[in-house]
């Protein structure tokens, strides 16, 4: 029997210790967010000689189209026998890491709770292996990314885009995330989750405010979205697909 959407996904679980103390220094904070625009996406290009050309889509924010899970958008992608893909899936607690991750997989994301360790997904059909890392946002959990950075394909950071609180702290996170040797060079899709709450800030207030504008070593893109109501994740999910296409050629 064929495998539909990603009903196949097979879940482990898997919590340790988190006893860290986190000893670096945090970077300066990002600028103050302040500008507000009707935004859909826009994405970083690659490096050339020190010089990022960039390009950016602009759009009126679309209905909620019928959520395609990540298996059937990879699907589409030609690709060697048993090829693995790893994406890691990073983001302050409460962002709404598991609840994405559900959404990929297909599953009921009504009761969602805190992850305390770290959730793997994974899944083999038509000649993929994927692999997603779902690792907890928690303080005292953080340390331990740098745990799961290696061989790492793409880069999903989640921001809860209606906590303005802790716009600074999750930039903070992702400046130090994008200066890890081991993430050299990943792309990095930036989901501003939460986007069905009327107090969410817009996708290009986030991006001002992160400044990944600067960014000029790696493919970028910030993408608007619910992980409740799965708007925006497939567009999401389609860019990655496609940066995981072109690396793996």
């Amino acid at each position: 029997h064929r495998d539909t959407g990603l009903a196949s996904w097979i879940s482990s679980i898997v919590s340790f210790p988190c006893r860290a103390h986190r000893g670096a220094t945090k970077r300066q904070p990002p600028q103050c967010l302040q500008r507000r625009h009707s935004f859909h996406s826009y994405e970083g290009a690659w490096a050339s000689r020190g010089e990022a050309s960039q390009s950016y889509l602009w759009s009126q924010e679309r209905p909620a189209e019928r959520t395609m899970g990540l298996l059937s958008i990879l699907r589409k992608l030609k690709s060697s026998p048993d090829q693995e893909v790893r994406i890691l899936l990073l983001g302050l607690d409460n962002a709404g890491k598991t609840t994405l991750l559900k959404q990929l997989a297909s599953e009921d994301v009504s009761h969602i709770t805190p992850t305390q360790g770290f959730n793997i997904k994974s899944v083999q059909s038509q000649g993929f292996k994927l692999n997603v890392w779902d690792i907890g946002g928690q303080r005292k959990i953080r340390p331990y990314w740098r745990n799961y950075f290696e061989n790492t394909d793409v880069l999903i950071y989640v921001i809860d885009s209606a906590d303005r609180k802790r716009f600074e702290e999750t930039g903070q996170e992702l400046a130090e995330l994008l200066e890890e040797e081991k993430l050299s060079g990943v792309p990095v899709l930036v989901f501003a989750n939460k986007q069905d709450l009327m107090t969410a800030a817009p996708a290009a207030e986030i991006a001002e405010g992160l400044n990944l504008h600067i960014i000029r070593d790696r493919l970028w893109q910030i993408q608007a979205c619910s992980a409740v109501t799965s708007e925006g994740v497939q567009d999401g999910m389609t860019w990655v697909c496609k940066n995981i296409a072109t690396r793996k050629k």
